[in-house]
C-alpha cells in the first residue's frame, strides 16, 4: 500500500482528513521507507541473511513506544 492510499484514523475511528497532518504522515512513511530501505541494502551487502534483517526490523517497529498514552 503505498502513503498516498492510505486512510489515516484517529483512536476512535473517524478519519484525520487534515490536509496538512496528511502531507506530514506522508512524508515521514516516505522518510521512514528510504531509511529502512538504505539500511536494509547495506546489511544485505553485508552479507546478514535477509529473513535476519526483516524481523529485526519488525521488532524494532514493534518495540516503539507511544509517549501519549494515556492523555
Amino acid at each position: 500500500m503505498s502513503a498516498r492510499e492510505i486512510v489515516w484514523k484517529r483512536p476512535d475511528g473517524s478519519i484525520v482528513a487534515c490536509t496538512e497532518k496528511i502531507k506530514v504522515l506522508r512524508e515521514n512513511l516516505e522518510e521512514l521507507r528510504q531509511m529502512a530501505q538504505d539500511a536494509f541494502e547495506d546489511a544485505l551487502l553485508m552479507e546478514c541473511e535477509e529473513h535476519q534483517i526483516r524481523a529485526v526490523f519488525q521488532e524494532v517497529i514493534g518495540g516503539l513506544v507511544n509517549p501519549y498514552e494515556g492523555n
